[in-house]
């Protein structure tokens, strides 16, 4: 207990907010590589695995080859572009890398969740005359939403708390609190920087199921 309030006067302590070493600006920087790394795979990954489990072809494909993503360990994926010509682009690796960590669950969500809607209420839409794209709109993909959602939410915690290895080749967030506290045996600070991530993650988290609950209430149908 002694290290965890050891670690919460880190917190407390206004001076390590402040600054560009400060926890509103590695905040920042954290949410922002997350934030479009987040979007870039969505783009991705989401139109990909809706329209391939509308099809019901190619998704098994599709699926085993985004896989192989998990099997790549990020820290290599970065370590790879920093020797490359892309080290001098910023951010750019890094959100490469967590775009490739954040297309699998994304991807193999959505696909899962347009093949399991029941193919009864499928064939009875097409019998009243549905189109395919009134079909995906208005059944397939209201149906599939909880999965969807559900892979959204797990790449986007995997993504905030993966982006902390940002740090490890030079690039900002709260990664670079954890580094910092590692290089000058601030057992506290490492502790804090590991309890903003995970407060960072579950917010997010948090405010993804708000949204979807509140998107669904809007567009529920009428009873």
């Amino acid at each position: 207990m002694g290290v965890l309030a050891d670690a919460w006067d880190w917190l407390a302590n206004g001076a390590n907010w402040s600054g560009e070493s400060g926890v509103w600006h590695r905040l920042a920087e954290h949410a922002f590589v997350s934030g479009v790394a987040l979007a870039l795979a969505c783009a991705v990954a989401l139109p990909i695995g809706l329209w391939l489990g509308h099809l019901g072809k190619g998704g098994a494909l599709a699926v085993n080859v985004s896989n192989v993503g998990r099997a790549v360990p990020v820290f290599a994926v970065l370590a790879l572009f920093m020797v490359s010509p892309l080290r001098s682009a910023g951010y750019v690796p890094t959100i490469i890398a967590l775009v490739l960590f954040a297309v699998p669950p994304l991807l193999t969500n959505a696909y899962v969740g347009m093949r399991e809607v029941d193919r009864a209420v499928v064939e009875a839409a097409r019998g009243m005359g549905m189109s395919g794209r009134q079909l995906f709109l208005r059944v397939e993909l209201p149906l599939a939403r909880p999965l969807v959602m559900t892979g959204l939410r797990s790449a986007a915690v995997q993504v905030i708390a993966t982006a902390t290895i940002a740090a490890m080749v030079g690039q900002g967030g709260l990664g670079r609190i954890i580094t910092a506290g590692f290089n000058t045996f601030n057992t506290p600070q490492v502790i804090a920087g590991a309890l903003l991530v995970a407060a960072l993650a579950l917010v997010v988290e948090g405010a993804l199921v708000a949204v979807d609950r509140l998107l669904w209430r809007s567009g529920a149908p009428a009873r």
